[in-house]
């Protein structure tokens, strides 16, 4: 249809960003999801993400980019990705699961991806408030690279303005699980675990413990399977 609305998801198979695509797909839009192999230790999220975009009848693209190469992450080397950290100090520093330009990136070729499928919509799960950390989830970052976009792209010089969501912004873990299963997001297809055994969340490190502690706070009971 002409008139189609187009948006790119970024989904990474997890639990935020699926809950983006959910939000995406009941605002109307026509979801073209993306996702990356970028040398993470592990690709159980692709498996998810794959099943994910099944699930929502959106179309799927895997990008190769050799993050691992450069290196500088528990994520993408054999560096121990950190564990049982207090939930006091999670989100206090920048920890060792952070990819150095991870965000850059995977922005950059979001919003290509974009400008080639006449999208002006760009859907990412990024959070500030029940977060590892990560400088790349603030929204300062986020703002400034949306005026880069309107700089940096033929649509952006011809007028075409680019709009950057981030409905998880603001929102605790706790109202991310509650927004998503009333919009009847099934959470036992996404995977979070930054360090996952024999394809099971292993509970201890941040990604896990924020879930699980999200999961609690909502009164529900976490889907996902644990190792422990």
């Amino acid at each position: 249809m002409q008139d189609e609305k187009k948006a790119v998801i970024l989904l990474s198979g997890g639990l935020d960003s699926t809950t983006v695509l959910a939000m995406a797909k009941d605002r109307g839009f026509a979801c073209h999801c993306l996702s990356f192999r970028y040398g993470q230790r592990q690709e159980l999220e692709l498996e998810k993400a794959q099943h994910i975009a099944r699930h929502f009848g959106a179309s799927h693209l895997i990008l190769r980019v050799d993050l691992d190469i450069i290196g500088g992450s528990a994520l993408t080397t054999g560096a121990a990705v950190p564990k049982d950290r207090p939930m006091n100090t999670v989100g206090q520093d920048i920890p060792a699961t952070y990819v150095p330009g991870r965000n850059i990136i995977f922005l950059a070729h979001a919003l290509a991806w974009a400008e080639v499928l006449g999208a002006d919509d760009i859907f990412l799960g990024i959070n500030a408030m029940d977060y590892s950390g990560y400088p790349d989830c603030r929204p300062e970052f986020l703002e400034a690279f949306a005026r880069m976009a309107s700089l940096g792209t033929r649509a952006g010089v011809q007028g075409r303005a680019f709009r950057f969501h981030a409905p998880l912004q603001y929102l605790s873990k706790k109202e991310i699980i509650v927004r998503g299963l009333a919009l009847g997001v099934d959470y036992s297809m996404t995977h979070s675990c930054y360090d996952p055994v024999d394809g099971r969340a292993c509970g201890h490190c941040d990604a896990c413990r924020l879930r699980l502690k999200g999961f609690a706070e909502a009164g529900a009971q976490d889907p996902a399977p644990y190792a422990s």
